[in-house]
């Protein structure tokens, strides 16, 4: 069983194998043993996102362990996972459109055992290792823009940073942002450096009151994300990668396939088309 549907995978891999720069052989006599076909690490790292399982165990006869992460450190260079996440917000804007003008930024905390780069003692966790994740959706959920960071940073200084990823959107089709942006946030921003930072970025702020109830109001779609991130791809729930740039390119790849996602299963009562899935997804 494929770690993703085909109405998913497929559209996803016609547009990352776009991406990909033609392989020049640099071997001084030509005789390096046959590449492993692009397609064939792809699925690979599809499997490692979604399943969460190690290099090794996924590997087999047909790829190595080491060939999926030299061709992923190949491709993180050359920038693809970022590109493929943009082409699927704008693909996304372009036919359904991203509500620009209320955002909900949250963090999350997940398990990270191994430690690394973004990775800290966890305030929710017995203080063991864990990463958090700072994400920023449209007013349905849709992922706008995740920054990382270890779990015992607070949530406040990776604000400005997480919102300043709404510069990708600042010349899409000759629109631009909208002039006024709502941001939706939780009690945690709840201090006057949250309010100062949103007046100077030119926002408003509809905060949870710190001391009182929970005041879920438009948050709740971050939270859906943020369980998509966990519950879809176990790479991100249990983030056993060190280096920041990999756990980034594996959010990226997940956004991609959220956007892609939800794009078909809008799509699929007003458009027709020959792989259009049997069923809404």
């Amino acid at each position: 069983m494929p770690a993703l549907p085909s109405f998913i995978i497929e559209p996803l891999w016609d547009q990352f194998a776009a991406l990909i720069p033609e392989h020049i052989e640099t071997h001084p006599l030509g005789c390096h043993n046959p590449r492993i076909a692009d397609r064939i690490v792809f699925d690979k790292l599809v499997q490692i996102a979604v399943l969460g399982a190690a290099y090794e165990r996924i590997a087999d006869t047909t790829c190595s362990a080491t060939t999926i992460r030299r061709r992923r450190d190949d491709w993180i260079k050359a920038g693809i996972f970022e590109q493929l996440e943009q082409i699927c917000l704008d693909a996304y804007d372009q036919i359904v459109g991203l509500d620009l003008e209320e955002v909900t930024v949250d963090g999350c905390i997940v398990k990270a055992p191994c430690g690394g780069e973004a990775a800290g003692k966890s305030p929710v966790d017995r203080g063991k290792q864990g990463t958090k994740r700072s994400l920023m959706t449209d007013a349905t959920g849709i992922p706008l823009g995740c920054v990382i960071a270890p779990a015992n940073r607070h949530d406040s200084p990776f604000l400005r940073p997480t919102l300043e990823r709404l510069g990708r959107f600042e010349t899409r089709f000759g629109i631009g942002l909208p002039d006024q942006i709502t941001v939706h946030l939780d009690a945690g921003y709840d201090s006057k450096a949250t309010r100062d930072l949103l007046a100077e970025l030119g926002c408003e702020g509809v905060i949870s009151k710190k001391g009182f109830p929970l005041q879920a109001g438009a948050r709740w779609v971050v939270e859906r994300t943020n369980s998509w991130h966990n519950r879809g791809f176990r790479k991100l729930h249990i983030c056993t990668e060190r280096r920041a740039r990999v756990i980034e390119a594996f959010i990226a790849l997940a956004n991609s396939a959220i956007i892609i996602r939800r794009l078909i299963r809008r799509a699929w009562t007003t458009h027709r088309w020959d792989t259009r899935p049997a069923r809404r997804p």
